[in-house]
């Protein structure tokens, strides 16, 4: 196992050199005066909005866990499943592989509230899920809005492009269908897996498709603020980079989500706005985050020596 733990890390480091070398080369080649001037030029209103749309998109992510503890029978108030997800996700976002470092912070409170760790990791798989849903229908749907940037970028064929972005589209809708008919646990290969029932997966589509579309509006407005940009043409972007960020495993996709958008969006004000975007939807949550673990675990420790 920690031979395998070593290669994950070696990969990883390897992916983000790579990718904080073309990002360096970015930089390089624009000119960091330009990149600042670009960055001091962004309009407060377009800084306000994209904020607006990354404070949603937390909300949204909240609605995961509020399913979640559904999906495990140990239903909680929603104000309980936001405080959890908002800091595990706002420091795991930032610390890499997030399915293991949001769920021990996922643990830390949902312990408290009556989940064994049995319940923590049903409920991190059903959030995982969802994220691929909500990925795979933003890439889907990307992919017909743009499917020339899917045949610069990874080099598939138009048509395969398109079939490929159907699949996309389709699955979560055969996972609806499944999770009408099948009941119970099956098991794929070493993994036992559970289908929520049907209206949770109609939730699982809906919240995370509106997750990740809250998330492009965030960067659109920061892109557009700078160069008017069609949303439509962000969200595919923006999808393709998260794709490529979240295989590699890179802490907060660093350096890939940024390398993969301006392969498809160059220029020193599409380095700006993710300069800006890395700051509001990552850097900014993971301060309050970590001051509100702080803050709770301060609460919770005077409520025990009480």
């Amino acid at each position: 196992m920690s031979y395998r733990k070593s290669l994950l890390s070696l990969f990883v480091l390897i992916i983000a050199c790579i990718a904080l070398y073309f990002l360096y080369r970015a930089i390089d080649r624009y000119g960091i005066d330009r990149v600042v001037e670009a960055l001091a030029s962004l309009p407060t209103a377009s800084l306000a909005a994209a904020m607006g749309f990354a404070v949603a998109s937390y909300l949204c992510l909240a609605g995961f866990d509020y399913l979640g503890v559904r999906y495990v029978d140990k239903p909680l108030p929603y104000r309980k499943t936001a405080l959890a997800s908002f800091v595990a996700l706002s420091i795991g976002h930032n610390v890499g592989v997030s399915g293991l470092s949001s769920g021990a912070i996922r643990y830390h409170y949902y312990s408290r509230w009556g989940l064994s760790v049995a319940d923590v990791a049903r409920m991190i798989v059903f959030s995982g899920v969802t994220v691929a849903i909500g990925l795979s229908e933003i890439i889907g749907l990307g992919i017909l809005f743009y499917p020339s940037d899917t045949e610069s970028l990874i080099g598939l064929p138009r048509s395969t492009a398109v079939l490929l972005a159907c699949v996309c589209v389709a699955w979560p809708w055969a996972y609806v269908v499944a999770s009408v008919f099948v009941r119970g646990k099956i098991r794929i290969w070493r993994w036992h897996l559970f289908f929520p029932r049907p209206v949770l997966a109609l939730w699982q589509i809906a919240l995370g498709t509106v997750n990740f579309a809250l998330v492009a509006a965030c960067l659109h407005q920061l892109v557009n603020g700078l160069a008017e940009t069609p949303y439509t043409k962000v969200l595919a972007v923006f999808a393709l980079g998260q794709s490529a960020g979240l295989l590699s495993h890179v802490p907060g996709g660093l350096g890939v989500l940024e390398a993969t958008v301006l392969y498809l969006l160059p220029g020193a004000t599409s380095l700006a706005a993710l300069i800006a975007f890395r700051v509001v939807y990552f850097f900014v949550p993971l301060l309050a985050g970590i001051v509100l673990f702080l803050v709770t675990g301060a609460y919770q420790g005077v409520k025990l020596h009480r």
